[in-house]
């Protein structure tokens, strides 16, 4: 049996009396507050997009692709802001959220906060992905507000019987753990704000309608024999980073602990393994079993370790990869020390690896060596370490054989001339604080150092124990289990060790939950690990209840075991005919506050945005399905448009959501009419002021998770402490005035002096018995090169400490009390997530105007990318875009300019290899092959290429003879065009930022040159051309009249022939014909006109045949009038 907290038939009176007095101190009024205060906390499911209304257990997350769940919804929004023929997917699942408090009904409280308009507020984080290679690094939060919705079980009343609310579940590509922050918006009862962890499970798949494991078979049963009389065990993954938590140890079982939630929800899985009895030469094992002896998780892959075989599962993560993986050869191993055994690097006749521990920033193994010699019987421990770029190893420290005697003290240097105790020193591992570079050899003592060559001995641990293993939370907070279960707290930086359990401090407190009847204590219970949730400790404990064992999650009350331990030290001193029981305080002050703490996004890099839920038009205020999917349309798409803000050409506005609403902005009013009027199309009405980016969050009076300096950057804030009792003094100073000091001192400690540096001003406040100190933390600027942002930051940490406050200062809220005096900020020192060059087209523009007097486009004109003139002077500038913070402006260092590609159109750009790159861009070039100029005289170092500027920026453009935009042959009657693609660089030429600012973007430019033989050619054919066009107009000319006269002599003669033809053919088709028909024709053709001859001859004329008499007249005059008119 491991208990994890002692084990007790009744309370005994002792408990209760401790318990009784540990409350006296308090504030009556606070503790008022905290006695009226209810228990209420959030609860929150996860809910497929179909069940959505269906009160039933939480989903397994399992479904990573945006669903086409909403199009048809959004095809009913015929007159709302949105386009509908932008593509608006939804996402496979909901966030269905409840609240419950102790001893009242969940349904009612519900409906209640519904009426009295409770509306939760949802805040979605989404960590950054491990592999910065494939995805952007970035801090990216959504804040969302919850919708209620009315159950679909049926109910008997009007309205509403069972009710919830609900916020869709967003999917973000490269990230699979989030965190899911429920608070209230302060109507109706006071909920504490509470965290949620909502992974992905990777290691799940569908078999028809079941959900199964990749790794094994689920199971179902927790057998009594898997925790009791089992000793506790390491929790091992990757911090922030592991969406699935993996825990072994069971006995005899290849079975392990599997969860996606933080153990708030978790499953027995057993593994689809072989237990193989497999020995090895190197690494001898005296005994087998099917136990799994190390489970650890990392962001998409499980190591599983089993005697001497390790198995290693990499889970289907589709936002990770693009794409389905399984395990298919992801992982790969290697012998360290590469060339020689570690025997041979350290000159041993045995060796053996008790330890190794891997510090990621230096690309190196800290390894804890044990070491035999033939010339000695003794085995000794030594510190190696080992680079794996250039594979050398050092020792670092050779460890003392027996613990030291610290005689008396809390801690003892180790120099060498110490003297030691009879207990051999055995250490068992390493642990290594990659913040404040220190490092921690345990065993059966604790050794901590700070630059692996000066080690410490801290003398409260003691050497009867042995530590099986520690747990850091990376704030300052170290917890220490031993083999006998035992658990001391340690803050980093400090000296002085406190046992949590067993202590009377414990005993005080399970005896308050056993009062108030709390289901996460038993009198039997196993601890199976404790890990750190942020800074908040926990244990996983089997309960033994009612003859029924379960596995729980509990937080761990450090606080109040330290407070209740202070409870010991009291004296009682006589008031008049009284005695007053007096506790002893040894905190140094009273009050502690930090305040001037500027806005946190600038320096946490945390991207937020805002969608609340779309207004519907209903008087109960219950959205529906389709509202709901409305709701999720929306968060993807914002979500969207974040992913796909990375244009080159910089936005007017910059705002990723500027372009969603730019063109419907000016219609607000007319949607705001449709909606008040209940006319709204879907029963939606969508505000475009609800979905939109923050840049304004403000400071919470507590220093920011983490903090991001660039080059020489900056950090200030404030401590304001209120002293206890009389802290001051009058110092005096020869020659100089009378001087206030305060016995209340702070210190401040970075964990790199070489590359950040502290200012504290101190001052002192008399009338108000306080002392205000002001911090700065600066950047040295020397200690990092240039980086992509967010990529290869440098981690290190600031530690504020009040002196003399460690374990004994507390902070007392109706959450419990918190410590105090105690301060820990991880930093980051490189170029800040969310920062980005941009071409700033339109200043580019307008500056072009100014000094070129005038700004040609394209004759085809494109919005999205203009034209620039290839005759005049080009003139870039470009932006700094802060996407955390909002902020835009000119970019002010110096830069490289290089044309890496480039073609006649969109689709035939091509891109440059290295020999063409230098021969376009150099200005060493020789082969007449440049493609632009400039009269900046600076160069890089090489000389290789031009460095430019924001005042030296002007280019001119060439297009020399072996470049690929000369000579180019017109297409059409415009002058040629070519596409440029530029690539502008900071690097190693900018020594004003961190920052490696890449950017690639295309170039438009219009109006080419021929080359001289092309010109002389067109303008010799165009000459040819011209000339032979103004002879042929002077022939023409010249010609023109006998060409008319020969024109109307040839016409004058078909004619004339014509109407001969038509005459005798007339003539012909007469039934008499005589001879006397030719006199009558010479006499017609001497008479002057037709009609007087058609008078004067009408009698003479013969009879015609029946067949002509009906003929028209007409068609029998035509042809003789039209001879007879031309002639």
């Amino acid at each position: 049996m491991s208990p994890a907290s002692p084990v007790w038939l009744r309370v005994r009176l002792l408990r209760v009396l401790w318990a009784l007095l540990a409350v006296l101190p308090w504030p009556w009024k606070l503790w008022a507050l905290i006695h009226n205060f209810q228990e209420c906390t959030w609860q929150v499911a996860l809910n497929k997009f179909q069940r959505v209304g269906e009160n039933l257990e939480s989903d397994r997350f399992l479904h990573q692709e945006p669903v086409d769940t909403v199009r048809n919804v959004f095809n009913m929004l015929v007159d709302s802001p949105i386009d509908r023929r932008e593509k608006y997917l939804g996402f496979p699942y909901y966030l269905k959220i409840n609240y419950s408090c102790h001893g009242q009904d969940s349904e009612d409280l519900v409906r209640r906060g519904h009426l009295i308009g409770l509306k939760p507020l949802v805040l979605v984080t989404f960590q950054a992905p491990a592999n910065f290679y494939r995805w952007k690094i970035e801090q990216l939060q959504i804040q969302m507000e919850a919708a209620p919705f009315r159950s679909k079980e049926p109910c008997p009343a009007t309205e509403v019987c069972v009710m919830s609310w609900y916020t869709p579940m967003p999917i973000k590509n490269g990230s699979v753990v989030m965190r899911v922050d429920v608070s209230s918006n302060g109507v109706g009862p006071i909920i504490p704000n509470q965290r949620f962890h909502v992974n992905i499970n990777g290691f799940l798949k569908m078999e028809g309608d079941k959900i199964q494991f990749t790794v094994g078979d689920e199971l179902f049963d927790l057998k009594l024999r898997y925790f009791v009389n089992v000793p506790s065990r390491p929790l091992w993954y990757n911090v922030d980073q592991s969406p699935v938590l993996i825990l072994g140890g069971i006995p005899n079982e290849k079975t392990l602990i599997m969860t996606s939630t933080n153990f708030k929800e978790f499953s027995l899985v057993e593994l689809s393994i072989d237990s193989c009895w497999v020995g090895s030469f190197y690494c001898p094992q005296a005994e087998f079993s099917a136990t799994i002896h190390d489970a650890i998780s990392t962001e998409s892959t499980l190591f599983i370790r089993q005697n001497q075989l390790v198995y290693y599962f990499t889970g289907t993560y589709s936002t990770l990869y693009e794409g389905s993986h399984s395990s298919d050869g992801l992982v790969s191993f290697e012998l360290l020390p590469r060339n020689q055994s570690m025997c041979q690097r350290l000159l041993a006749d045995r060796c053996s690896i008790t330890w190794a521990t891997f510090i990621s920033g230096e690309n190196t193994l800290i390894l804890l060596v044990e070491i035999y010699y033939q010339k000695s019987d003794e085995k000794y421990y030594q510190l190696t370490n080992y680079n794996l770029i250039t594979n050398e190893m050092n020792i670092l420290y050779t460890m003392p054989l027996f613990i030291p005697d610290a005689g008396g003290l809390e801690f003892l240097m180790i120099l060498g001339t110490e003297t030691y105790t009879n207990t051999p020193m055995v250490p068992k591992g390493l642990f290594f604080n990659v913040y404040n570079n220190l490092l921690f050899i345990w065993g059966n003592f604790l050794l901590q150092s700070y630059n692996t060559e000066n080690f410490l001995y801290l003398a409260d641990f003691p050497k009867e124990s042995t530590i099986k293993y520690l747990v850091n939370s990376f704030q300052g907070d170290v917890v220490i289990v031993t083999e006998t279960e035992e658990i001391w707290y340690l803050l980093e930086g400090t000296y002085q060790l406190s046992r949590l359990f067993p202590s009377k401090g414990w005993d005080i407190h399970v005896s308050l939950q056993v009062m108030k009847e709390s289901s996460l204590y038993a009198s039997n219970e196993t601890m199976v690990t404790l890990f750190y949730e942020e800074d908040k400790l926990y244990q996983l404990v089997y309960l033994i209840q009612k003859q029924q064992g379960h596995l729980v999650k509990r937080q761990v009350p450090v606080e109040n075991v330290l407070l209740y331990k202070q409870y010991n030290k009291y004296h009682v001193e006589p008031e008049g005919n009284f005695r007053t029981l007096i506790f002893t305080n040894f905190c140094p002050f009273e009050v502690m506050r930090l305040g001037n703490l500027p806005n946190p996004q600038a320096y946490t890099r945390q991207e937020r945005y805002l969608a609340r839920p779309p207004m519907v038009l209903n008087p109960s205020g219950f959205h529906t399905e389709n509202s709901l999917a409305v709701y999720q349309g929306l968060v993807y798409y914002l979500l969207w448009l974040h992913s796909k803000y990375d244009k080159p050409y910089a936005d007017p506005v910059h705002d990723p959501t500027w372009r969603w609403w730019k063109n419907k902005k000016q219609d607000k009013d007319y949607y705001s009419y449709l909606a008040s009027n209940w006319l709204s199309a879907g029963g939606v009405h969508i505000d475009m002021d609800s979905y939109e980016k923050v840049y304004d969050l403000k400071a919470s009076y507590r220093l920011p998770e983490r903090i991001f300096l660039d080059k020489g950057a900056e950090y200030h804030f404030s401590i304001f402490l209120t002293a206890r009792g009389h802290s001051f003094e009058m110092g005096t100073v020869v020659g100089s005035v009378f001087k206030v000091r305060s016995r209340v001192s702070v210190g401040v400690v970075v964990a790199d002096p070489s590359c950040t540096e502290s200012l504290v001003q101190q001052r002192v406040l008399v009338k108000r018995n306080s002392v205000l100190f002001l911090v700065t933390l600066r950047d040295k600027s020397v200690c990092y090169d240039q980086g992509i942002s967010g990529h290869h930051l440098m981690k290190t940490s600031l530690m504020v400490k009040v002196v003399g406050s460690s374990g004994f200062c507390f902070q007392h809220t109706h959450l419990g009390p918190r410590l105090q005096g105690n301060l820990m900020v991880p930093v980051f020192i490189g170029c800040p997530p969310g920062k980005r060059l941009a071409f700033d087209i339109t200043y580019t523009l307008k500056y072009m105007r100014l000094k070129n007097k005038h700004y040609y486009d394209c004759i085809y004109q494109d919005p999205e990318m203009p034209c620039f003139l290839f005759r005049d002077m080009f003139y870039p500038f470009f932006l700094i875009q802060d996407l955390v913070t909002g902020d835009s402006g000119s970019f002010k260092g110096s830069y490289v300019l290089k044309v890496v590609g480039g073609g006649r159109s969109l689709g035939s750009i091509v891109d440059y290899n290295e020999e063409e790159i230098y021969r376009y861009n150099s200005p060493l070039d020789k082969t007449d092959s440049r493609i632009w100029t400039t009269r900046t005289a600076g160069t890089t170092q090489d000389m290789a290429f031009h460095i430019m500027s924001y005042e030296n920026s002007g280019i001119e453009w060439l297009c020399l003879e072996n470049s690929p935009c000369y000579d180019l042959t017109p297409q059409g009657i415009f002058p040629p065009e070519f596409y440029f693609k530029v690539l502008v660089s900071n690097r190693d030429v900018d020594n004003s930022t961190y920052c490696d600012y890449q950017l690639i973007f295309l170039l438009h430019i219009h109006g080419l040159p021929l080359s001289a033989k092309r010109a002389l050619f067109l303008l010799i054919v165009s000459a040819s051309v011209l000339v032979g066009l103004v002879i042929l107009y002077i022939i023409i000319c010249l010609l023109w009249p006998y060409v008319v006269r020969a024109c109307s002599h040839l016409r004058w003669r078909i004619n004339n022939i014509i109407a001969s033809e038509s005459y005798y053919t007339y003539a012909t088709s007469s039934r008499v014909f005589s001879l006397s028909s030719q006199p009558s024709f010479e006499a017609i053709s001497k008479v002057p006109s037709q009609v007087d001859t058609k008078v004067e001859n009408q009698e003479d004329q013969p009879k015609l045949e029946p067949a002509e008499e009906n003929q028209p007249e007409s068609l029998l005059s035509a042809q003789p009038s039209a001879s007879l008119s031309s002639l």
